[in-house]
């Protein structure tokens, strides 16, 4: 089953961006466990507040990395983090 990515994505109730200081990395913590991400990961997530639109997020990222377009990676992340149930739109 695919999810579609939602359009402002926010982090599901229970899940939170969390700064790992012994591993010196964020992690996802969510009741079932943890997903350790990179730093881009990080980034992408950290403007998950459920007031950005995917586009608004891609935007702030490509002025961040240098103009890169990074929309359908920034889709594909939220996507799949949402079909693990750790991300919901935020209008829905």
């Amino acid at each position: 089953m695919t999810v579609d990515a939602p359009e402002k994505p926010r982090l599901a109730v229970g899940v939170r961006l969390h700064w790992d200081r012994v591993r010196e990395r964020h992690t996802l913590l969510f009741p079932e466990g943890a997903l350790a991400l990179n730093p881009t990961a990080a980034d992408v997530l950290g403007l998950c507040d459920g007031t950005r639109t995917i586009d608004e997020i891609a935007q702030e990222l490509s002025a961040r990395y240098d103009g890169a377009d990074v929309r359908a990676d920034v889709g594909n992340l939220v996507a799949t983090i949402a079909g693990r149930g750790l991300l919901i739109d935020a209008d829905a």
